[in-house]
């Protein structure tokens, strides 16, 4: 999980856990690049991740996320999603963002020409229901606070309207 300090201490337990693109770069502005991060969810759920709630901001994202083995699985899903994204800029020829990512990549990654994410995900166990009611509303309200909408469910790239009984962009688990 890279060289955070943060751990998931228990791998088959639900964790609240934040991923930011590096240097807080703006990349999910289009449609597109949301659909890169839910398809990866949808791909990794199949096989066993649960997402219990999300929301995809422009330059980052949180979830509460459990599987077996979720140090494994956010490892997945941080490099395939980082070589989609990459592929997708490239791709399009966004040019300004992808000299950001070189720029500002870690020096001892030399192995590679840029970096997306920025190291670990400051995985939060979350150890009873009041937390777990917590760190949903936190979600939730996330793009409320920022400004960009009046009511959590108005978010597109989030699970409010799962919450409100409403169909949402991929299929959440509310069962914890």
């Amino acid at each position: 999980m890279g060289r955070s300090r943060y751990k998931i201490t228990q791998v088959d337990a639900p964790h609240f856990v934040t991923l930011t693109v590096l240097h807080w770069i703006p990349v999910f502005t289009r449609p597109e690049t949301v659909a890169i991060v839910l398809d990866s969810l949808s791909f990794l759920m199949r096989e066993g991740l649960k997402v219990n709630a999300y929301v995809i901001l422009e330059n980052h994202l949180h979830l509460v996320v459990q599987s077996e083995q979720l140090d494994k699985d956010i490892a997945r899903f941080k490099s395939f999603t980082a070589r989609q994204l990459l592929a997708y800029l490239k791709q399009q020829r966004v040019t300004i963002i992808l000299d950001q990512l070189a720029f500002y990549k870690k020096a001892h990654k030399n192995d590679r020409e840029y970096q997306f994410w920025q190291e670990g995900v400051h995985p939060e166990l979350i150890q009873n229901e009041v937390m777990m009611r917590q760190k949903i509303e936190y979600i939730h309200q996330n793009p409320v606070k920022r400004g960009f909408v009046d009511l959590p469910e108005h978010w597109r790239y989030s699970s409010a309207r799962d919450y409100q009984g409403q169909a949402g962009l991929i299929e959440i688990d509310k069962n914890w």
